[in-house]
């Protein structure tokens, strides 16, 4: 599940910075399947992946243990901020929802601020016959008072010029980059820096973690780490703005 928006969290922030072990940026993995095109710069160790978005390539989905869709499962998190602490509990459900002629799930993002609700978001994911997951786009509100003040962020692929991004790449290789969120108003990029990083956590500590860096233009400088477990998804973020890590909490499959 993607923890992205302006919350995540959590105390034992203890051995977190612990958590960005020394990088384990080697060589790339050249063996790895590959189903995109690939823009290589050998210099910087950089691909650009772009795979051409096809309706047809979801009439099968592959697992993703980077990023599982298992309805049921569900996610905790903990965040402390100059505001207090935030918590974030991801749903992924039952629901499903029809984008671009294809059957995505839906994921509930929930985040509280010292438990009173601040954003509700129904995220819509899919993974296709590789295993590519993609994003489709999100229905989110941000509360205040128990009253809706914003929808920003809010998009659907195939509406206003939105297309469908990826959210985790079949068979990531360190130096990658791929677009996330694609449209007018959210353009999340990431690019792979790790490939067998250790997670300490709240939950446990969790090895042979993917890491990514995130970025969006719309935002010059700013930047967010990922640690995602496999079998588990997303388990920490790291952002360079005010406020502690976003770590696992709790986690459970049905």
């Amino acid at each position: 599940m993607s923890i992205s928006r302006a919350s995540r969290w959590t105390a034992a922030i203890v051995a977190v910075l612990g958590l960005w072990s020394c990088s384990k940026e080697g060589a790339l993995n050249t063996l790895a399947p590959r189903s995109a095109q690939s823009l290589a710069t050998a210099s910087s160790m950089t691909q650009t992946i772009t795979i051409p978005f096809d309706s047809n390539n979801f009439i099968t989905h592959k697992p993703n243990s980077f990023f599982p869709l298992v309805p049921g499962t569900t996610y905790d998190y903990r965040q402390e901020t100059p505001d207090g602490v935030e918590t974030n509990h991801v749903a992924i459900t039952q629901d499903t929802k029809m984008i671009v002629g294809v059957t995505t799930t839906v994921i509930r993002d929930q985040v509280y601020l010292e438990g009173v609700l601040k954003e509700d978001t129904f995220d819509w994911y899919a993974s296709d016959k590789d295993g590519n997951v993609w994003y489709f786009g999100e229905d989110t509100k941000t509360f205040a008072n128990g009253q809706v003040v914003s929808t920003l962020g809010s998009w659907e692929a195939g509406k206003a010029n939105a297309q469908a991004g990826i959210v985790m790449l079949a068979h990531p290789m360190i130096g990658d980059v791929y677009q996330q969120e694609n449209s007018p108003v959210v353009a999340d990029m990431a690019r792979v820096k790790a490939l067998n990083e250790t997670a300490v956590v709240p939950y446990g500590t969790l090895t042979g973690c993917l890491k990514t860096q995130e970025w969006t233009p719309i935002e010059p400088g700013s930047r967010a780490f990922k640690l995602y477990a496999p079998g588990i998804g997303t388990v920490m973020e790291d952002e360079n703005k005010a406020g502690g890590p976003v770590l696992l909490t709790g986690f459970s499959t049905p």
